[in-house]
């Protein structure tokens, strides 16, 4: 039997295989280059065993020495880079966490959000700095594959043709515009009136504080520019009229927040790549907590095996989610879509 040392380091060996096969090949060819070179490399595993398990994420290390400024060179470089900062890399990572806010996921929430009658109070879980809580200020350019005689505002793409839909704020377009493509489902005719909005977070992030606004752009992926300046035009947004965001575990806050939205709207909890951060009995308090209030809709965008619920409908109507994520409502699985909010497909008509 191997020491456990051995063991974990086997496991972390094969969890950055997984990152850079899986999650950063078609999308960022550095840190695809990256994670392969970490999970070769037994000096670097070594030092990433050294901190606690839930600080040894791929995301947390490379947004750590790229903000301490490694820049994107080849995996030799980096590899020389940290072990010659790696005290300030580790104070950065023991520090914070990785709080992606991609406002981008807003694209896929306001298809269900959008069939609430309104209007709406959100609460976010695990909101980072509450770039999503603001899906009304937003524009949407939705486009949506459709098989048969192209229309006069569709583009034919083979034996299907694209239509396009632009959706903006009742005020006019926004500095913010998220594009995305529906499978299965027509574009959102409206977007809902937000009467009130809150989210909770271990470690709220600050939007006005030009730090924090830096850490979360170095959350971007190296190559994911759009992302980069949509993050910036999002940041600008809500920094003009900050979120409540408190401060605390998911489960021991989100039922007070309940209590405090207005009695004559729709209460909806959302969370988007939370879950897969908590431990499984969380995640299962967490969802108990969520069905013993049948009145608030539940919207939950996770990596697919993050509950076993939803694993369960995938596997017993033949879906491979592929890598995407799984847009569940009050526990029901009802779309696939992008981990950054780039595609919606839904399970209901596919």
């Amino acid at each position: 039997m191997q020491p456990m040392s051995e063991l974990e380091a086997d496991r972390l060996r094969r969890y950055y295989r997984t990152f850079a096969r899986v999650e950063a090949a078609d999308t960022s060819p550095v840190y695809a280059e990256w994670a392969q070179g970490v999970a070769d490399d037994d000096a670097i595993i070594d030092l990433l065993l050294d901190l606690p398990q839930s600080k040894r994420q791929a995301n947390l290390l490379f947004a750590a020495a790229r903000h301490l400024g490694s820049g994107t060179g080849t995996f030799a470089q980096l590899r020389a880079w940290l072990l010659e900062h790696w005290d300030s890399t580790r104070a950065l990572m023991l520090e914070r966490s990785t709080q992606t806010n991609e406002a981008g996921r807003c694209a896929v929430l306001l298809p269900e959000l959008a069939r609430l009658d309104g209007p709406l109070s959100l609460i976010e879980v695990g909101a980072s700095a509450g770039l999503c809580l603001y899906p009304d200020r937003y524009s949407y350019r939705y486009r949506t594959a459709e098989t048969g005689r192209p229309r006069a505002d569709t583009v034919a793409s083979g034996s299907e043709s694209v239509r396009s839909l632009a959706l903006d704020p009742a005020e006019g377009p926004s500095s913010v515009v998220i594009e995305c493509a529906l499978r299965n489902t027509s574009a959102p005719e409206h977007i809902p009136e937000v009467a009130w909005r809150a989210g909770i977070d271990l470690n709220p992030i600050d939007i006005t504080e030009s730090d924090q606004r830096s850490w979360l752009r170095s959350l971007v992926w190296p190559e994911h520019d759009a992302r980069r300046e949509r993050l910036t035009a999002a940041a600008e947004l809500v920094a003009a009229d900050p979120p409540r965001l408190v401060s605390g575990d998911l489960c021991e806050r989100v039922e007070s927040l309940i209590t405090e939205a207005p009695a004559n709207s729709q209460i909806v909890v959302f969370h988007s790549a939370v879950l897969a951060y908590v431990d499984a009995r969380k995640r299962e308090e967490f969802a108990a907590i969520m069905h013993a209030h049948p009145e608030v809709k539940w919207l939950s965008n996770e990596g697919a095996g993050v509950l076993p619920s939803t694993l369960a409908q995938l596997e017993s109507r033949g879906v491979d989610a592929d890598g995407r994520f799984v847009l569940s409502v009050d526990g029901v699985a009802k779309a696939l879509t992008g981990p950054h909010g780039q595609s919606y497909e839904d399970l209901d008509r596919s």
